[in-house]
């Protein structure tokens, strides 16, 4: 009997139906998602929202989704604010913030910062901070926009492009900003020439959001020359000369955090205020106290056309839909995937029965956990080392266009040659009981080879139709905390491909060797139950060098008051979303192989994933 039309085994056909259930639940998780996410952005149809691209006065394109209250016309201008995120980030990751503010009648132009996003790339670092007053000046020519009340905020990186645009702001004809909000960003606190305390917010109404627990701000030096730690910031000069308006703190009263101060200046009453929630610098994007903060300081600052207390923040609702967006993203292209290869083209790459996990002795044991540890202990020790050594933290092309998936992507390579030594290692210790290569899969034909390649393609590409569905249709992604999986331009599409898909690629499929060629076995196993111990064991090794440099760096922070890796923290911070990633592509692996016997298809579709992943919501030089 021909292969394609072959008669499927009962389990085999028990897993179609099951794969083509799961597929349906996923589309629906998917379109709830979109639906519960446009009502939220919308304020349930009260905000229009806006996909613009505009072309600077410095010659460059900038990108950003504009909300528009309702009601916001020529004749009832409105307060404006413009959002920034920081660096790698994209413009969605301040959603929070662009959820509440329209929703308060705020009209709100969330950008994206010259070389993320959809705005065009730059070649420095200078250049890329002046996006913050480009994106204000086109607020300020849209009629429907109280060109009075045009306020900024950024978070990190955002937050010194607001500085920025202050300067720029200054040293123009007419003043567009009145008010400015850093969020986890410390302000311009002296002159950089005299050293000599400084207010450059002037009659601006001026606000700081300083976590507490700031990896990369909120620091002083004390009387002794010791640099202070962030949850010390309040009390110290900085803070203090900031809250006086610029003033020599020395002598003055004490100031406190979440209090606010008024003075006049240039004959306007201008408010100066420090909000001090207990967060670190990444979870500012997450963080309801961070969001009620900014609302409460707008509000103050301008008035909000529509009063809603700070504390009533309906963005967690969308937050927690955009993760289910996600799941539901996950779910359908593993169960896209399996349905595939009951096609008739596909169903070479098909296993006649469900693969089942292997037998394992005492000796195998020992290779198995020695293994896993070897391989965690490797990612462990080189993670730091190479990251630093590509300088994959560069203000500059150097030497690739994205420096982060760069270092990330050495690093995950050199992990899967690692993978691939210890396999062959492990294949010349054991050449007296090792299964064979076309046993385990290890081994395809031609045909299989090329049509797991143009699978995988097709896997992705369906996939990513369901992102590119939601944004044009709801603009919503899928998404959690630091984890994105969104629409992209199709510049992105280029500089993925090469060389970070060819970095990915040397480790997913050397993982997914590793996971179900090698490491699928019964431990774990009871009565023929429990299989799933296997694969959760899989994901959390996979996921180890992430959950152990995460443990060590803010277990220090926390306990002693200083990072470990002071000089490596952008690093650290870069695991947040492996925590998931390295876990989900392990289950997604040994999901797709039991179906397939095939490790190279879930190897190459997980590293076409994280790439895209990678290369869309990161920074991207000229």
């Amino acid at each position: 009997m021909m292969e394609g039309t072959r008669v499927l085994s009962a389990d085999m056909s028990a897993r179609r139906k099951r794969a083509a259930k799961w597929l349906c639940i996923a589309i629906g998780l998917m379109l709830i998602s979109m639906i519960v996410v446009s009502i939220v952005q919308t304020s349930g149809g009260k905000v229009t929202i806006r996909d613009l691209t505009w072309e600077t006065t410095s010659g460059y394109q900038m990108n950003g989704l504009l909300f528009i209250p309702k009601g916001a016309s020529a004749k009832n201008p409105l307060p404006a604010i413009v959002t920034s995120h920081g660096m790698y980030n994209n413009r969605e990751m301040q959603d929070a913030n662009y959820v509440e503010l329209s929703r308060r009648g705020f009209v709100v132009l969330s950008m994206n910062m010259l070389s993320h996003g959809s705005s065009e790339n730059v070649d420095n670092i200078g250049t890329l901070t002046t996006g913050m007053y480009e994106a204000v000046k086109m607020l300020a020519s849209i009629n429907f926009v109280d060109a009075s009340r045009i306020g900024i905020t950024g978070h990190s990186l955002g937050g010194m492009s607001s500085n920025v645009a202050i300067s720029l702001d200054n040293a123009a004809p007419q003043r567009l900003i009145s008010a400015v909000l850093l969020n986890c960003a410390d302000a311009t606190y002296a002159d950089k020439d005299t050293k000599a305390y400084i207010d450059i917010y002037g009659s601006r109404n001026a606000g700081i959001v300083a976590a507490q627990y700031d990896e990369f701000f909120m620091r002083d030096v004390d009387a002794n020359g010791n640099q202070t730690w962030p949850p010390e910031y309040i009390r110290n000069k900085n803070a203090q000369s900031f809250l006086h308006f610029g003033n020599d703190p020395t002598g003055l009263d004490k100031r406190a955090a979440d209090t606010v101060y008024t003075e006049q200046v240039d004959g306007r009453s201008a408010m100066r205020v420090i909000y001090n929630p207990a967060i670190i610098h990444p979870w500012s994007h997450f963080s309801k106290r961070s969001t009620a903060a900014t609302i409460d300081f707008f509000s103050r600052a301008f008035g909000a056309p529509a009063p809603i207390d700070p504390g009533n923040q309906v963005w967690q609702i969308k937050e927690l839909f955009n993760l289910i967006g996600l799941i539901g993203f996950a779910v359908f292209l593993v169960n896209f995937a399996i349905l595939m290869v009951f096609t008739p083209f596909f169903s070479a790459l098909r296993s006649e029965e469900a693969v089942a996990p292997r037998p394992i002795d005492a000796r195998g044991q020992l290779w198995f956990w020695g293994g896993l540890v070897a391989c965690a202990l490797f990612g462990i020790f080189t993670y730091l080392p190479i990251l630093k050594g590509v300088n994959a933290f560069g203000l500059s092309r150097s030497p690739w266009a994205q420096t982060s998936p760069w270092g990330v992507g050495c690093w995950a390579a050199a992990c899967g040659l690692f993978a691939i030594l210890f396999m062959y290692i492990y294949k010349r210790a054991n050449a007296d009981r090792r299964l064979s290569a076309e046993e385990t899969g290890i081994k395809l034909s031609s045909e299989k080879f090329w049509k797991t390649i143009l699978l995988s393609i097709i896997v992705i590409t369906v996939s990513y139709l369901c992102v590119f569905f939601a944004d044009y249709f709801f603009k919503s992604d899928f998404r959690i905390w630091v984890l994105a999986v969104k629409a992209f331009d199709s510049s992105k599409l280029f500089v993925a491909l090469f060389p970070y898909l060819e970095l990915f690629l040397v480790y997913y499929v050397a993982n997914s060797v590793a996971i179900n060629c090698f490491n699928y076995n019964t431990i774990g196993l009871r009565n023929g139950k429990g299989g799933w111990i296997n694969t959760a064991i899989l994901a959390v090794f996979n996921a180890m060098p992430a959950i152990v440099l995460l443990l060590i760096q803010y277990a220090h922070y926390f306990g002693q008051g200083s990072l470990e890796w002071p000089a490596g923290n952008m690093f650290i911070v870069w695991l947040f979303p492996m925590l998931i990633t390295l876990s989900v592509t392990a289950v997604i692996s040994r999901k797709l192989y039991r179906v397939t016997r095939n490790p190279y298809l879930p190897g190459i579709i997980n590293a076409i994933l994280i790439t895209l992943i990678s290369c869309t919501n990161t920074l991207t030089w000229k």
